[in-house]
């Protein structure tokens, strides 16, 4: 009997070592898949969401970190396509769209999460997430109001969910509306949260949409800092750590270094390239992150008042550069 047990045991075992190595192998070639050139930045992020419900995330423990990393080297590799002065014509640009969208986001999403009964540093967090830069404004602001876990992950899926859905339907709206390519990329970074959402939607609208859309977001991602330094006050915290997005200092060097650097024009096309495929990859790990624990670790009301602010800047800010820009 107790040689059986033992049999029966290691027979457990080899199935469950068999299902994990399963799951590992329909991860890894997934991931390997949405590096081939005809993989879209949507494609990629609907099938992250397919294997974190069917499949799951054999290696989610290192998912944040590992999209985190990846999204800015390819920002910063996106940096060595774009000009200086072109750049710098479209930051100007682009300031005062930026200041007053953050100064409506916050305030509106406060008074939403006053309306729906939001967690008070829940909603604070989805405001500025919706405000500046996604997960990027979640991860530096919440050491600086101490927000907790649960509150941080509430935020963050709530964030991605609509980056989501905004990657696959703003392309459609561009066009629907027929946006011209600098109209589309303003819009994009106006709208859309995250930036690997931001850079993917603009990507498959035009070139032009995507240097447009790449440097007004990373302008309006500076706006940590002071959004977090306020913050700070807001929630009485005078040790908070404010985390400044050091890679846009490496992206205006990249850009530095194909205006002014002629011999970089050789590797320019692998370098934007190679980006480009890790901007793929970081929206497949981010859908995949995204499992059926997660989506229901979110919550209603967060969700419908995220939705609703979102839903209001985007509608906001296409009237804007539809009819300004």
């Amino acid at each position: 009997m107790d040689n059986r047990k033992y049999t029966d045991g290691n027979y457990s075992g080899l199935i469950l070592n068999l299902a994990e190595s399963r799951r590992k192998i329909i991860f890894i070639s997934c991931t390997l898949l949405c590096l081939a050139p005809f993989v879209s930045p949507a494609i990629a992020l609907l099938a992250g969401l397919v294997v974190a419900q069917f499949n799951g995330h054999p290696y989610l423990h290192l998912n944040h970190k590992a999209t985190h990393v990846l999204l800015q080297f390819s920002v910063v590799g996106l940096g060595f396509g774009m000009n200086v002065h072109s750049a710098l014509h479209t930051g100007k640009e682009g300031v005062l769209f930026t200041v007053v969208s953050i100064a409506i986001t916050l305030g509106f999403g406060y008074i939403l999460g006053k309306v729906f009964k939001v967690e008070k540093k829940t909603s604070f967090l989805i405001s500025c997430g919706t405000a500046i830069c996604g997960g990027s404004a979640i991860a530096a602001i919440s050491p600086v109001i101490k927000a907790e876990e649960k509150q941080i992950s509430v935020a963050l899926g709530c964030i991605f969910i609509l980056n989501s859905v905004a990657l696959i339907i703003f392309p459609i709206i561009g066009h629907y509306c027929n946006l011209s390519e600098t109209q589309f990329g303003m819009w994009c970074a106006l709208a859309i949260h995250d930036t690997s959402s931001v850079v993917g939607a603009a990507s498959k609208y035009g070139n032009h949409a995507l240097e447009i859309a790449t440097t007004v977001k990373l302008t309006r991602a500076l706006w940590i800092v002071p959004v977090a330094f306020v913050s700070s006050f807001i929630f009485k915290n005078n040790t908070g750590k404010i985390s400044f997005p050091y890679f846009i200092g490496f992206f205006l060097l990249a850009m530095i270094a194909n205006t002014f650097i002629p011999e970089i024009s050789v590797v320019r096309p692998f370098l934007i390239n190679i980006s480009k495929a890790g901007l793929t990859l970081t929206l497949f790990l981010i859908g995949a992150g995204l499992s059926r624990q997660v989506l229901t670790s979110i919550g209603f009301k967060p969700l419908l008042a995220g939705l609703l602010l979102w839903v209001l800047i985007s509608a906001s800010a296409l009237y804007a550069v539809i009819h300004l820009v």
